[in-house]
């Protein structure tokens, strides 16, 4: 199988995951090394953002990529919470939600799936995407401020409500796929 541009900015974004965290959650560039895992993981997210856009615009869309983005889109933020979890800066029930609703909307997919329906991300799984990038972004540079402060903890409660609102949003709007043929 030949590998277009954006399937491979796909695995490049899996691929920046291992990196990320290593300098996340090591000193091994001393203070550099936070500065280091919060450059990958902007340019990791702006993969995700032109991989979209290249396939879309030049009809590049495959079964593979599909598939993979969303993946890659969630290892690198679950990454991202499980290791902020450790670090301290965010609640393990508020990561617990987030990665509890990818899971759900993963195993949906999968059902409609097999009854041969691909389901496209809706504006709230988006946003809430977006919303959650920015926040993690945030989190990283964690800039010692006050009102920065309440900017990232605006961030994580909102990240917490699109979750569940997407997750709603996205069950409502695709409930069809869970009924049983008759």
């Amino acid at each position: 199988m030949k590998m277009n541009l954006p399937n491979k900015l796909t695995i490049l974004r899996v691929c920046m995951i291992p990196f990320f965290v290593f300098f996340l959650m090591t000193d091994y560039c001393g203070a550099a090394s936070k500065y280091i895992a919060t450059a990958i993981f902007v340019i990791a997210s702006f993969t995700d953002m032109l991989d979209g856009k290249i396939a879309r615009k030049y009809n590049l869309v495959t079964n593979f990529g599909k598939f993979m983005d969303p993946l890659a889109d969630k290892l690198l933020v679950c990454s991202a919470l499980i290791c902020f979890i450790e670090l301290g800066k965010v609640s393990s029930i508020i990561v617990l939600v987030i990665i509890a609703r990818e899971f759900i909307i993963s195993g949906f997919r999968l059902v409609a799936a097999d009854k041969g329906v691909v389901i496209a991300a809706g504006y709230w799984g988006k946003l809430k995407t977006v919303v959650q990038m920015v926040m993690i972004v945030v989190v990283l540079v964690d800039i010692p401020f006050a009102a920065f402060e309440i900017v990232e903890q605006v961030l994580i409660w909102a990240s917490l409500v699109l979750t569940v609102v997407s997750l709603i949003d996205y069950l409502v709007k695709n409930k069809a796929v869970l009924k049983e043929e008759a």
